[in-house]
Formats: C-alpha cells, structure tokens, sequence
C-alpha cells in the first residue's frame, strides 16, 4: 500500500523523486527537482517568445558585469544560455574590475534610454567602489527584471503588478508546481535580506500563509523553526540547519550555495541530517538555483506583455 501510495503522488508530479535509502516504511521524504521544473517554465517561455517575435515583438536583455567574480561569471553564463534557449536576445558588457561609479551609472542611464532594451541586470557583487544600492535605484523600474528596486519591491508589498525577486518568485513555482499547498500553512523563513527573505515573506503572505522572519538576533530559532510547516533557509552558512529545527514532516526550501571541505557545493541546510525527518526538500544544486533564472526570464517575458 506505502509502494502504490508513493507511485500515485509520483505519477501526477513528476518532478518529486523518493528518498528512499534515508527512510523508514512508514515514512516518505521527497527530493524537489527544480532543474525539471525551470526547464518547464522555460518551455512555456519560449512558446510565449515565438509568438511575440511573430508579431514583431523582440526581447532584449542587458547583462552588465564589472570585474571576475568565479561565481558570477558562472551565473551570467547560464542566464545567456537560457536567453538563446528562449529566443531573448542577450546584450553582454564586461566591465574591467576598476570601473567606477560614474561610468557604470553612464552605461545603466544609456541603456535606460535605449527603448531596444526591454531588461536590465547588473550582476552582483560589484566591487567596493560601486554602491550597489545607487545602482539599484538607477536602473529604470519598468526595466528592473531583477525586481530589486525599490518601486518594484513596494509594488509588492501592496500587492500591485510589479517584477519580484526572481529567487522568492521561483521559489513559490517550485512549491505550486510539486502540488504543495501554501494556504493556511504556517511558514518559516531564516534570512531577512532584501533579495531573498523580505520579498519571500511578502509572497508568502500574498498566498495566504502565516509568515514568521528569523535572524541572527532571533531568540530560541530552533523552536521558532520547528513550528513550520514550510520552512525556507536562507541564512548563508553552510549546514547550519539540522534536524533539531525541523517539525516532523515539514517541507523545506534550501536557498544557500556554498562549497564544503571537499569542494562539493551544499546548502544551508544539512541534507543528510535532515532528509529523514521531512515530508519534501530542495536539493543542492538541482533545486532553487535553476529556478532562480528560469524566472529572470520569465520577468524579461513580463517586460513586453
């Protein structure tokens, strides 16, 4: 009866792969394939970009980069992948380490005017002499697909029509798509910044979950965790999240990226430790990170329509 159980909910998502040699008979953990699911959301993209482009409708993304970040330039890779992919038209400037302030506002001001240009992405981290936050602001809000201005972020704080984060926006496609309800559930996310945890919250929210914030100033966060029925880590230190934090049963969302002593990427949460005590979780990598970009792209669609 488990075995058929497990075949059904397969079989209507099939981006869910069981954990089997981590849990009991009478248990059932579940590996979110955000890698299928992104590559389903860019198939529908590129069906949508067709038809545009039939009517004479191009999309164009602006990709800046200043100075060589390893990780970045990985980053700015796939997303010129996926626009090719898609049928968007990707216009790349790499920009020497020593770039100032001034000339990189100049290239943002340029592009804004450019009404061949429908998006906007200025990779980050940018080098200290750079604020990222005037930067931010700079960019036109009908062009900000990264959905970090300040008129796209209270956009979604009212709920208006506005570009979202692309990682809190992929990370509600990943649950709605794998059939895991967010209505009524109670949410718990740990990370509070700008790009992840305040827009995640709000989105959360906006499907009718009850939301709670952690921090580094949150008091008894093993118990606060506990409570959620879905949990989102997004705290930035490697396995920081085991077993004592999660609610039997509970789903959770790993958004950290970082490499451990052997130089194998992993998250913020301790997948191994945890796996046997959760109902569904992201892996690292193959979870958040591929949806990550499937919804930039989903925004620079947004753009024109």
């Amino acid at each position: 009866m488990e075995q058929l159980k497990i075949d059904v909910i397969i079989s209507c998502f099939p981006y869910l792969v069981t954990i089997k040699s981590m849990i009991g008979v009478n248990s059932m953990a579940i590996i979110i394939d955000g890698k299928s699911i992104s590559n389903e959301i860019k198939d529908e993209l590129k069906v949508k970009v067709s038809e545009l482009s039939k009517n004479g409708t191009q999309i164009t993304l602006a990709v800046i980069q200043v100075g060589y970040d390893p990780a970045s330039y990985v980053y700015v890779g796939n997303k010129k992948k996926a626009c090719e992919y898609i049928g968007i038209k990707s216009l790349a400037y790499e920009l020497s380490e020593e770039t100032t302030q001034e000339e990189l506002l100049t290239l943002i001001n340029k592009l804004n005017a450019d009404i061949s240009v429908n998006g906007i992405l200025v990779q980050l981290p940018l080098p200290d002499q750079i604020d990222e936050d005037i930067i931010i602001q700079t960019i036109n809000p009908k062009k900000d697909v990264d959905g970090f201005h300040p008129q796209s972020v209270g956009a979604l704080s009212i709920g208006q029509k506005g570009f979202v984060s692309c990682t809190p926006a992929g990370i509600v496609q990943l649950l709605k798509r794998t059939g895991i309800a967010i209505e009524g559930k109670e949410c718990v996310i740990i990370g509070r910044s700008n790009i992840v945890g305040k827009p995640m919250a709000l989105l959360m929210l906006r499907e009718n979950a009850t939301v709670t914030i952690c921090h580094s100033r949150t008091k008894n966060l093993q118990e606060v965790a506990k409570r959620a029925d879905i949990l989102i880590v997004a705290i930035g230190k490697p396995h920081f999240v085991t077993k004592e934090f999660i609610k039997e049963g509970a789903v959770v969302i790993d958004v950290g990226m970082h490499r451990n002593n052997f130089n194998k990427l992993c998250g913020d949460v301790d997948f191994d430790d945890v796996c046997a005590h959760v109902s569904a979780i992201t892996p690292v990598p193959g979870g958040v990170g591929p949806m990550t970009i499937a919804m930039l792209m989903n925004n620079c669609v947004e753009s024109v329509l």
